[in-house]
Order: C-alpha cells, then sequence, then structure tokens
C-alpha cells in the first residue's frame, strides 16, 4: 500500500514537473498587466475586445510552440540562436527592446500595487504614516533581499497562492455576473467608441498576452527542463495548456468587470476602481480579495522580470545564468528601482501599466519572423523542420503581429 502511493506521489510529482513551463506563462501573463489590462477592457468596452484575447492567445500558442522546438532541437535558447544566424547588431536591438518592456512593467506594476496597497491601509486601518513611496521601497526590498539571499522559492509559491485565489473569485463573480445580470449576452458586446484609447487597450491585452519577454523566456526554460526530441509532444500540450487557462482566468477576469462596472457606468481610471470588479461575490472582501490578489499578482511577475534581463545575457553570450555574478546583481537591483518612479513622482499606473504592455507589438513581428526562418532551416532543425501546417500558423501570426504593431502606433498616438 505504502510502495503504491509512493509511485502514485512520484507520478504527480513527475507530471507537475512537465508542466513546469506552462505554469511559469501562466503565473507571468496573468499578473498585474493582465488583471489591469481585461478589468479596463471589460470596464469601458465590455467584451468587445475579447477578440484580442482569443487571437493573441491563439497565435502565442503557435509561438510557444516553435521556440520550445527550435531549442529542443537546436540545443540552443533563442536569442544565441538569433545571434548565430542573423548577427549581433539586430539581436542586441531585439534585447535591447524587451529591456525596455520589462523596465517599464516594473514601473506600472509596482505603481498599481503601491496604489491599491495604499487604498486598502486607508480604509481598513488608522496607520497615518504610511504613503505610496514608503509602500513600494518596502516591496522593492523585500525583492531585491529574496533575490539576494536566494530564498525566494516560497515566496513565490506563496505569491502564486494569493494570485490563485483572486483568479478563482474571478472566475466565480463572472459566473454570478452573467447569471444575474437581467440583460441578453449579447449585451456583453455593445458597439465600440471611436478615436479614443481602444487601440492602447488592444495593443496592452496582446501585449500582456503574447509577451516578447515571456516568449524569450520560455526558450530559457526549456533548456533548464532538460526536454529533447522524445518530448515535442510534451512542450506541446504544456503550451497548449498555458494557453487554455490564460484564456479563461483572463475571459473571466473581462467578464467580472463587464457586469460590475460596465453596466453601471464606472469606468477605470486608477488602481482603485478596479476593486469593485469582485463585488457581487466577495462582497466587502472584495477590497482585501482584490489587494491581496493584486500585491501577490504584482510580486510574482515583478520577480521574473527582475531576473530576465540577466539571463537574456547570459542567453545572448551562450554562458551559465550564474544570477551571484556582481554584474547580474546590479542589474537586478536597477531594476528593481525603477519601480519607485511612479511611488516618488506621481501618475496615472492604470495607464502608464497599460502602455507598458503596448511596448511588446512592437518587437513581436521581427521576433516570429527570425523564429520563422530558422524553423525551416536544415541546418538548424535537421529533419525537424516544420511542416506546411506549422508554417501557416505562423505566417498568420506574422501577419497578426504586423497588424497590432500598427494598432499599438495608433494607439499611442490617439493616447498622447
Amino acid at each position: 500500500m505504502t510502495s503504491s502511493s509512493m509511485s502514485l506521489s512520484e507520478r504527480l510529482k513527475k507530471g507537475l514537473k512537465s508542466y513546469g513551463p506552462a505554469f511559469f506563462i501562466i503565473g507571468y501573463v496573468v499578473g498585474t498587466g493582465s488583471v489591469t489590462s481585461m478589468v479596463v477592457s471589460g470596464a469601458n468596452y465590455g467584451l468587445s475586445l475579447s477578440w484580442a484575447l482569443l487571437l493573441s492567445c491563439f497565435f502565442t500558442y503557435f509561438l510557444l510552440v516553435g521556440i520550445s522546438k527550435l531549442t529542443i532541437v537546436s540545443g540552443e535558447t533563442l536569442m544565441y540562436n538569433f545571434k548565430k544566424s542573423f548577427g549581433k547588431p539586430v539581436t542586441i536591438f531585439i534585447i535591447a527592446a524587451l529591456l525596455v518592456s520589462i523596465v517599464s512593467s516594473c514601473i506600472g506594476v509596482m505603481g498599481v500595487v503601491a496604489e491599491v496597497a495604499m487604498e486598502w491601509i486607508s480604509v481598513r486601518t488608522s496607520i497615518s504614516f504610511l504613503n505610496r513611496p514608503i509602500i513600494a521601497i518596502f516591496f522593492i526590498a523585500l525583492l531585491i533581499g529574496l533575490f539576494w539571499t536566494g530564498k525566494h522559492a516560497n515566496f513565490i509559491k506563496a505569491m502564486s497562492i494569493m494570485v490563485g485565489f483572486m483568479a478563482f473569485a474571478f472566475i466565480i463573480t463572472s459566473v454570478v455576473v452573467v447569471k444575474e445580470a437581467g440583460t441578453s449576452f449579447t449585451d456583453f458586446f455593445p458597439q465600440l467608441p471611436q478615436g479614443d484609447t481602444t487601440g492602447l487597450v488592444v495593443a496592452g491585452i496582446v501585449g500582456t498576452t503574447m509577451a516578447g519577454v515571456c516568449l524569450a523566456s520560455r526558450s530559457i526554460l526549456v533548456q533548464e527542463q532538460g526536454w529533447g526530441v522524445k518530448d515535442l509532444k510534451t512542450e506541446s500540450r504544456d503550451a497548449m495548456s498555458s494557453m487554455v487557462m490564460t484564456f479563461v482566468i483572463s475571459l473571466a477576469i473581462m467578464i467580472s468587470a463587464t457586469g460590475t462596472l460596465y453596466f453601471k457606468g464606472l469606468a477605470v481610471d486608477d488602481a482603485t476602481d478596479m476593486m469593485n470588479a469582485l463585488g457581487p461575490w466577495a462582497g466587502d472582501f472584495a477590497l482585501s480579495l482584490f489587494t491581496l490578489g493584486i500585491i501577490g499578482a504584482g510580486l510574482s511577475s515583478i520577480f521574473p522580470n527582475l531576473l530576465l534581463f540577466p539571463w537574456l545575457i547570459a542567453d545572448y553570450s551562450g554562458t551559465a545564468r550564474n544570477m551571484k555574478k556582481p554584474l547580474y546583481k546590479l542589474l537586478v537591483v536597477l531594476v528593481a528601482l525603477s519601480g519607485l518612479i511612479v511611488p516618488i513622482l506621481g501618475g496615472k499606473p492604470v495607464w502608464i501599466l497599460i502602455a507598458s504592455q503596448a511596448l511588446s507589438p512592437f518587437i513581436m513581428p521581427l521576433i516570429t519572423l527570425f523564429l520563422l526562418i530558422l524553423l525551416n532551416r536544415s541546418s538548424v532543425m535537421k529533419a525537424y523542420k516544420v511542416n506546411i501546417w506549422m508554417n501557416i500558423a505562423l505566417g498568420a501570426t506574422f501577419i497578426f503581429n504586423c497588424y497590432m504593431l500598427t494598432v499599438a502606433f495608433k494607439g499611442f498616438l490617439n493616447f498622447f
């Protein structure tokens, strides 16, 4: 009996380990940026922008599969393959663009986390000496301390549990608001207004789902997972799982915001406006649940962001990802300190965060094109070149990314 239960436990652990990259993708994508983009979209436009979520999840699946296959067959990570095949200058440009995305995301996420935490403190406690900069400094010091000591694994797990509770709450809320809406489901899809921030929100939805940084890190995670050619089906299943769960959770957030905010005419302009999105199900506890979820999502997404730039440098140079190097430690601290910009200087963190997500579409066409070329090179893929259907899928992904680049560009023009 004991040996049987042990073997079951071992099988369970092995199964969970095989889905490691999927959990990373879900944990990274369904963070503060995703919650913010989906809540703003639902509150301002109902489900009319859900097509952007569906298409971005659909096309991201093919990118995840393609990047994983390239890494498995070539034995090299994405940036190293880019450098070897297309040269140093263009690869450095891609890494620099991803760095901008990393830093801008940290700026926006910490701004939202500090604003939401400050609102909870002012409503639920009598503490008066705290402000947003102090809260941001505390969280940043916590993250740097965890990185410096290497004792971050359990912390990230705890943050993931908090995010999981919030995601579950949004799923329950979405069911409740649809059931109690008292209106046709078609009313969840209103006509879009013209000439406002719609383009920026669309780009933010796509950017938070099809995040260039997340796709680049996929290659690193697959290599660390030690997958070989025999695991190609496993990585495809892993990619499918991550995108299905991402779509379900993100759509639930959008539906919740539509039912609780859009139908009541409550637009989202500040981070604290988003707290009403859990009202029907969580009641008075909605404020605390949302605050815990946002803090968990924020910190669990900022921490990987702190590591990604050193990872990309190691990826580019083909060296070991030794985070104890003084240069890497310095880079982590500098990226972390960027989170103080909004709490200290001010600004609207909701729109800063959405704008940071909307930067991703600017680099995605180039990444997709390079990936498509490499997957069809015999010298790289040998007998594992992609078939005609995968070429069609990635070709359609490239066209979609080019379209989203124009949407993002127009969105920024209208916003500013």
